[in-house]
C-alpha cells in the first residue's frame, strides 16, 4: 500500500544518510500504521499488533464454587473422599432421606402437576474440615436448582437448607445442626441455579473409635421458615 505522501517520503530517503534516514524511516513507519487503521485495513492491523482481545467469560456459580472448595466438589449419588483438603477427617456429605427437594404448590393444594408453584433439587455438595484443638469446624457447600412450576413462580424464593453432623450406627446421635437460608431470584427462562456455603458447623473432634460413623446430613428443611410462635410469660400464682 501507499499512503499520501510515503512516495516522496521514499525519495527523500534514497537522498540522506546517517541520522536524517533514521528519521526519515520511523516517520514512514508511523505514517504505515496510521493509514492501515484509518483505512479499515484489519489484517495489516493484526499483523503489526497481533490477534484482538477476546472477551473472558465471566465465572459461573458453578465456577465460583468449585474455585472455593479447590475443585472438592461432589455430585449426587457420587463416593467422596474419607479424608478432607486439609488432611483432617472430614464425614461425607449424605442427603437427608425425604428432604432431597424442596416443592411448594399453590395454597390449600398439592405441589404435583398443574398446582406446582416451583420446585428445588440438590445436584452438588463440598465440604472442608479444619480442626482447632479439640474442635472441628466445617463448612459445607450445596448447590443445586430451582425450577418455576405450571402454576406461576414467585419473582423470588427464600430456599432453608438443614446441615446436622451425625454419629450413624443402630441408632443414630446427632451432634449439632444448623440452618442456612438462601433467597434465588427467578430469570425469564424459569430455570435458575442456586447455591449456599454453610458457614461455622462446629463439633467436638470424635473418638478415634467412632469417627468413622460421622456423617454430614443435609436437607430442605421447610419448617425451618415458619416462625416460632411467641412464648407467653408464666404467671406466678398469688
Amino acid at each position: 500500500m501507499d499512503f499520501g505522501g510515503i512516495t516522496i517520503m521514499r525519495n527523500n530517503l534514497m537522498q540522506t544518510t546517517g541520522a536524517d534516514r533514521s528519521r526519515h524511516l520511523r516517520v514512514a513507519l508511523a505514517l504505515v500504521v496510521a493509514g492501515a487503521v484509518l483505512s479499515g485495513c484489519g489484517t495489516d492491523v493484526k499483523r503489526i499488533f497481533g490477534e484482538e482481545p477476546k472477551d473472558v467469560p465471566l465465572p459461573t456459580i458453578g465456577d465460583r464454587f468449585v474455585q472455593l472448595f479447590g475443585g472438592k466438589t461432589v455430585a449426587v449419588g457420587e463416593a467422596s473422599p474419607a479424608t478432607g483438603p486439609n488432611g483432617v477427617d472430614c464425614p461425607p456429605v449424605n442427603i437427608r432421606p425425604g428432604a432431597s427437594t424442596y416443592a411448594v404448590a399453590l395454597p390449600g393444594k398439592q405441589p404435583i402437576g398443574s398446582d406446582l408453584r416451583f420446585q428445588a433439587t440438590i445436584t452438588r455438595t463440598a465440604r472442608d474440615c479444619m480442626r482447632n484443638g479439640d474442635q472441628i469446624t466445617a463448612r459445607i457447600g450445596i448447590e443445586g436448582r430451582l425450577i418455576a412450576g405450571p402454576a406461576g413462580a414467585p419473582p423470588s424464593v427464600e430456599i432453608p437448607l438443614r446441615v446436622a453432623v451425625v454419629q450413624g450406627g443402630v441408632s443414630e446421635k446427632p451432634i449439632v445442626t444448623k440452618v442456612f437460608r438462601t433467597t434465588v431470584p427467578f430469570s425469564e427462562g424459569g430455570s435458575v441455579p442456586f447455591s449456599l456455603v454453610g458457614e461455622g458447623i462446629e463439633y467436638p473432634v470424635p473418638p478415634e473409635a467412632v469417627a468413622e460413623a460421622y456423617i454430614f446430613y443435609i436437607g430442605f428443611d421447610p419448617q425451618a421458615l415458619t416462625p416460632e410462635a411467641p412464648t407467653k410469660p408464666v404467671r406466678k400464682k398469688k
